[in-house]
């Protein structure tokens, strides 16, 4: 990357093609966002976790399989969550792609994710692999937990 004396230029492409200062900003917004998301994401993670490990402690501690059952509520509420914003990551990702080269339609500084809806469903996100991995490994720990505790 190279950044000319007047900045008013960035060379960010392979083929040294130079995108303007705009355009740039424009990129940084739209990573911003999409760190943001991921940040979300995580954070929802570690909430999900300490959710699940209290709720299976608990109704392995009184035996009780309706507790075990409870908590699969709030789990599917976080997937689904969790999949809203791997999906508007996603949607940022495919803004952001349209939008990194020179010649570019996307409007400047335009955050309209509208033209990739049809491409990143919200069905998609939901059962990627990394979503279905982590929420289904403990939606298993939970019917395992009704299932002893019976």
């Amino acid at each position: 990357m190279s950044i000319s004396s007047d900045e008013a230029t960035v060379s960010t492409t392979t083929n040294g093609t130079p995108l303007s200062a705009d355009r740039l900003k424009h990129l940084e917004f739209i990573q911003a966002i999409v760190t943001r998301l991921g940040n979300n994401s995580f954070l929802l993670k570690s909430w999900v976790m300490t959710l699940t490990a209290a709720t299976l402690a608990l109704s392995a501690g009184r035996l009780s399989w309706q507790i075990a059952l409870s908590g699969i509520v709030p789990l599917l509420g976080f997937w689904f969550l969790d999949s809203y914003f791997l999906r508007q990551e996603r949607l940022f990702r495919a803004l952001y792609e349209a939008a990194r080269t020179p010649d570019s339609t996307v409007e400047m500084l335009s955050m309209n994710v509208g033209p990739y809806l049809s491409r990143v469903t919200l069905a998609k996100a939901a059962f990627s692999q990394t979503l279905v991995l982590f929420y289904g490994a403990l939606l298993i720990a939970h019917f395992v937990v009704v299932l002893v505790v019976h």
